[in-house]
């Protein structure tokens, strides 16, 4: 039985809170504290897509809105994940790698114009909780409090999140019983917010890098009908920005009747050098992913609404580059006069400068200035011309 993976966002505390939301209806339940609510933010993800091992880099930098201290979240994936902390310097190298060319012209005369890193303490492999859910890993990673945990029910799971301070409800339940049912793994992560209240309500989580094997590459992309939360943090509109790395072009996937509203931003290939570095600033070793290197960026103004599935992505028949429109910057250049002015000038000097020239000649070999021309019936004066 195969399902796709959802990102199912959950704020914990000690007291039991409504959690909306069921499994049908979307794949991702944002709550926070009573009266607290959390939403998904802006996010920015890298997805470094193996297809000829079947294994996918996850790499995820975001926000969330909330005015809670405290909130976490659950991340179901086919298989047991290796958790590492990736490195943020990789998602400002891949947007100037995708920026808009800048081309400076000539401007028209005319005037137009760290912590939490692998070798931190907390990690445990196999420890058993009950007869029904394991802890595979328990890490401090990237500043989250990490488990991944595998689970013969989903009633067990829900008493294990209860036990460990995660509120959970029948909903929940109900969400994660597909992903039980088919032996997929559940992270469960928690993060805090400093005592200082974030700007904005905003909290930006440090960089976490999910490897894990599957069939497709994925994106959690289901979410619950927000109803009146966004509008209570301020939320009506967000980006959510993939750099999709694979071996050629690639395009997102909903379901055959719901085209997804990404759109690409760019597209082109990768050479050597910049291979090299996206996986330094990646923290990744160099043989990993395809020897070819196909980037793609997608744009998707992400609705805060009920998506019909989650996003998966396959080899596209495109197969264009796609770039960005230039930035056109004009600059001042020291060009020679326009010749239309010199023209000009030219055609209203041309009738004194010869009137000066005929007065040169007729005055020239005379004594008193008068004109010696031959032919000439009387003196010509410079006061008779």
């Amino acid at each position: 039985m195969r399902f796709r993976a959802g990102w199912c966002l959950v704020g914990f505390c000690v007291a039991s809170m409504a959690i909306c939301g069921a499994f049908r209806a979307s794949a991702c339940c944002p709550v926070g504290r009573i009266g607290q609510p959390v939403v998904n933010a802006d996010q920015t993800m890298v997805i470094l897509w193996d297809a000829a091992t079947k294994t996918q880099h996850l790499i995820r930098q975001a926000n969330f809105k909330s005015t809670g201290p405290d909130f976490g979240f659950l991340v179901p994936t086919p298989t047991e994940p290796e958790l590492s902390e990736s490195g943020n310097a990789a998602f400002p190298l891949l947007q100037k790698l995708t920026a808009p060319e800048v081309r400076r012209v000539s401007r028209p005369r005319s005037g137009s114009g760290g912590c939490g890193c692998a070798d931190e303490p907390a990690y445990i492999a196999g420890k058993a909780v009950n007869s029904e859910v394991r802890v595979l890993q328990q890490k401090l990673v990237a500043g989250f409090d990490a488990s991944v945990l595998a689970a013969d029910s989903a009633g067990a799971l829900v008493e294990w999140l209860k036990e460990h301070d995660y509120a959970f409800s029948s909903e929940v339940e109900e969400w994660a019983q597909p992903y039980v049912e088919a032996g997929w793994k559940i992270t469960a992560l928690k993060i805090a917010q400093s005592d200082e209240p974030a700007a904005g309500n905003t909290v930006a989580a440090s960089a976490l890098r999910l490897t894990f094997a599957t069939d497709k590459p994925i994106f959690p992309y289901r979410e619950p009908d927000f109803q009146q939360q966004p509008g209570q943090l301020g939320a009506f509109d967000r980006l959510l920005r993939i750099y999709f790395i694979a071996e050629s072009r690639y395009q997102g996937e909903l379901t055959a009747r719901d085209r997804w509203t990404g759109q690409v931003a760019w597209s082109d290939r990768v050479n050597e050098a910049q291979r090299r570095e996206i996986l330094e600033q990646l923290n990744l070793p160099r043989e990993t992913g395809p020897e070819n290197w196909w980037l793609t960026e997608f744009e998707d103004h992400w609705p805060y609404a009920k998506a019909p599935a989650d996003l998966t992505f396959a080899a596209s028949d495109e197969q264009s580059m796609v770039h960005r429109e230039p930035i056109i910057e004009y600059v001042s250049t020291s060009a020679p006069p326009d010749l239309m002015t010199g023209a000009l000038i030219a055609l209203f000097a041309a009738p004194y400068c010869w009137r000066k020239i005929r007065r040169k000649r007729r005055t020239v070999g005379s004594p008193d200035g008068v004109s010696q021309i031959p032919g000439a019936r009387g003196p010509l004066t410079p006061d008779a011309q």
